[in-house]
């Protein structure tokens, strides 16, 4: 083990908007990660963060790396500067734990993943929900049998949030709207659980707030075996449901909850709870330690790079799918004409 890492990785913050502030208290009492800049392109967000923390603020990533010795750097900036400060990094051989979307694009993305691999950086997406406590036991409970075969999915990530002011709606630095936004937590999500997703099907409902992106979609998926899955997305409808995500199996239910989860195998009326519901601080968290651990050899990344890329896919062809109006196959289109099996899992390399 190198000694920056007994002493604890120097990371650096790219981005000082509210996802940083998340991050910030994320990392505090990390005995093996620690911020020592922040950087962003509004040198006033930058030393306003930086000077409360007591850390140097930086006009810009590059300047930066040049005043700081790093290990590693999480980039939290708009979507389409992801590919530029990622591959800054990595080719200095800088780790980097990049804020989803991992690239608006599939070719930047795939890109980001070649240059790590040449240089041996840790690249990896944060996509929070892979790491709540209540996900963790979920998977285990599917895996284990206890509600069958999964026949469906439904996820629903919807509220009430006035977007004319932030960049998420300004497609000139997010790449699109909710789809490309929040929906890349939903794939990410159900790709847990589904395993690689081949086809897309999207639909458009009103733009109430005026934007020049979509605001609320409802997006349909399929998995190679046939498994359909259902997506709300809205940044103008408040659903207010309990649970976030539904898997119906061929012997029970399972609802994972805001405030904690539940499942019912069929054929009992009684429903087990488990877990405490979602904690953004612990999936932070737990999210700093698996990527430094990943980068010291201790375990793999809960969020594969073959995970990533696919998110990226995904979120591209249901894009195409919105403009189509149909369904639409993700990577290649040949797969589809394949025989549908069961023996894909989730992580593949398409």
């Amino acid at each position: 083990m190198s000694e920056p890492l007994r002493s604890g990785l120097r990371f650096g913050l790219i981005g000082a908007g509210r996802i940083a502030e998340a991050y910030v208290q994320a990392f505090a009492g990390q005995e093996r990660a620690r911020i020592v800049a922040v950087a962003d392109v509004r040198p006033e967000a930058a030393f306003a963060l930086a000077g409360r923390l007591g850390y140097p603020a930086f006009a810009s990533h590059k300047a930066m790396s040049l005043a700081c010795p790093l290990d590693a750097v999480v980039v939290c900036t708009p979507p389409v500067s992801h590919p530029d400060v990622a591959l800054h990094f990595l080719r200095r051989r800088v780790h980097v734990l990049c804020e989803k979307p991992l690239s608006i694009d599939s070719h930047s993305a795939r890109l980001m993943a070649h240059v790590a691999r040449r240089t041996g950086a840790v690249l990896a997406m944060a996509s929070k929900f892979r790491y709540v406590e209540d996900v963790v036991r979920a998977r285990d409970l599917v895996a284990s049998g206890t509600i069958g075969e999964i026949v469906q999915a439904e996820n629903s990530f919807t509220g009430r949030i006035d977007m004319s002011a932030r960049w998420s709606s300004d497609p000139r630095l997010s790449g699109g709207g909710v789809l490309i936004d929040n929906g890349t937590h939903s794939v990410d999500l159900l790709r847990c659980f589904l395993g690689p997703l081949v086809e897309v099907q999207v639909v458009e409902g009103p733009r109430s707030q005026g934007l020049a992106v979509e605001e609320t979609v409802r997006l349909f998926v399929r998995n190679a075996a046939g498994v359909l899955g259902s997506i709300d997305l809205s940044w103008s409808l408040g659903k207010e449901t309990a649970s976030y995500l539904t898997l119906y199996g061929t012997e029970g239910v399972l609802h994972l909850g805001w405030r904690g989860s539940r499942y019912r195998r069929t054929g009992s009326e009684d429903w087990v709870s488990f877990g405490t519901g979602y904690d953004k601080l612990q999936a932070f968290r737990s999210q700093i330690e698996n990527f430094v651990r990943a980068i010291a050899g201790e375990e793999e990344l809960r969020i594969t790079m073959a995970d990533a890329l696919a998110s990226v896919e995904v979120v591209e062809a249901a894009y195409r799918a919105l403009h189509a109006s149909r369904w639409t196959a993700i990577g290649d289109p040949e797969r589809l004409r394949r025989p549908r099996t069961l023996s894909l899992v989730a992580g593949e390399r398409r």
